[in-house]
């Protein structure tokens, strides 16, 4: 209608008939569909029948809570609303489309273990919960689990910091100095593939505090990955360049950071993106050497009172944040590298 509204206005008038009619249609146009859109809000409807008509089993314990079926309406909604919006932009049809399929599966499976557990009674209720019970957790404990994930993520982001940083730093002395490559470099190749959580009876001794031994164990774990592959990429720099800047007159410390760093950058993406990985593995132990708080903490407590709904649900807030945290890097590393696009296929 705004096309059309235009469209008159361009005219100084009505316009003629095939005026209008071409607007219309230019209108029209624009409007697309994709059915694979749709594809969730099958899966969700088809859960969502057969959560409706099968019958809880006789034997299943538990009391039978309501959430499950409100969890399926609020995404049958969404995905509803998201279908209707992406009649009119383009991107993100084509963006909700390629993930239709795989969340349509994920759905599906979703419905499978809700049937093996509250309807079939198929597995042991009390170590695989049905669902309804799993987002129960999230309704009636999401504020302690939120104070949980505060606590992790200040470990988390305080040892990735430090141990990226000083990653970066080593792997760049390393892979620029031959001095340095020749003490440091057998030094790490016998003490960094040590797991991080080997560590932990020294960690107590040399740290008063659990939480600043947690840091250590943390940051060591990134540490590792990230000045291998930090050295790595500045050994593998092309040396015609440093050939260059030096008839420039450029110093040693320019070549490192104008030329060295930014070629070795996505080296050092990949090393951080293995110290994520290696953050949360450390950050469960960590938390369970002396730490009254926390995810992992929360996880070890919930376990010993058997509240494995809890533990579940904890794990969920797990692989949210990591798939958060990593979704995070990759927009900054496709920022940053934005170069390499048409070279190197992501």
């Amino acid at each position: 209608m705004a096309d059309l509204l235009i469209k008159t206005e361009n005219t100084g008038g009505i316009g003629n008939p095939s005026d209008i009619h071409s607007s219309r249609f230019f209108w029209i146009r624009e409007v697309g569909f994709n059915g694979r859109v749709l594809l969730p809000v099958f899966a969700l409807g088809l859960n969502f029948f057969i959560h409706w008509v099968l019958p809880i089993h006789p034997t299943y314990r538990p009391k039978p809570l309501p959430f499950f079926k409100y969890f399926l309406e609020v995404l049958i909604i969404y995905h509803i609303i998201s279908a209707i919006v992406s009649l009119f932009i383009t991107k993100y049809r084509i963006k909700q489309a390629d993930k239709a399929l795989f969340l349509c599966v994920t759905y599906l499976f979703l419905g499978v273990y809700n049937s093996i557990t509250i309807k079939f009674n198929l597995i042991p209720s009390l170590y695989f919960p049905a669902p309804e019970r799993i987002i129960g957790v999230f309704v009636t404990d999401w504020f302690f689990l939120l104070r949980c994930l505060v606590y992790s993520m200040r470990l988390l982001l305080g040892g990735f910091f430090i141990g990226a940083f000083l990653g970066v730093i080593t792997g760049t002395l390393i892979g620029w100095s031959k001095r340095w490559n020749y003490w440091v470099m057998p030094f790490i190749r016998v003490v960094g593939p040590i797991p991080s959580t080997a560590w932990i009876p020294i960690a107590l001794v040399i740290f008063l505090r659990p939480t600043d031994a947690s840091l250590f164990l943390i940051a060591l774990g990134v540490w590792f990955p990230t000045t291998v592959l930090t050295s790595s990429g500045i050994m593998n720099v092309n040396k015609n360049y440093f050939e260059v800047s030096s008839t420039l007159g450029s110093g040693a410390l320019r070549d490192v950071l104008f030329i060295a760093l930014p070629a070795a950058a996505p080296n050092i993406f990949t090393g951080l993106f293995n110290g994520t990985s290696a953050c949360f593995l450390t950050l469960m132990a960590a938390e369970m050497i002396g730490c009254k708080f926390g995810i992992g903490w929360y996880i070890n407590w919930q376990r010993e009172t058997l509240a494995y709904s809890n533990v579940y649900a904890a794990l969920v807030v797990i692989a949210l944040t990591f798939s958060f945290l990593i979704g995070l890097q990759f927009k900054i590393r496709n920022r940053v590298l934005s170069w390499q696009k048409g070279t190197i296929r992501w």
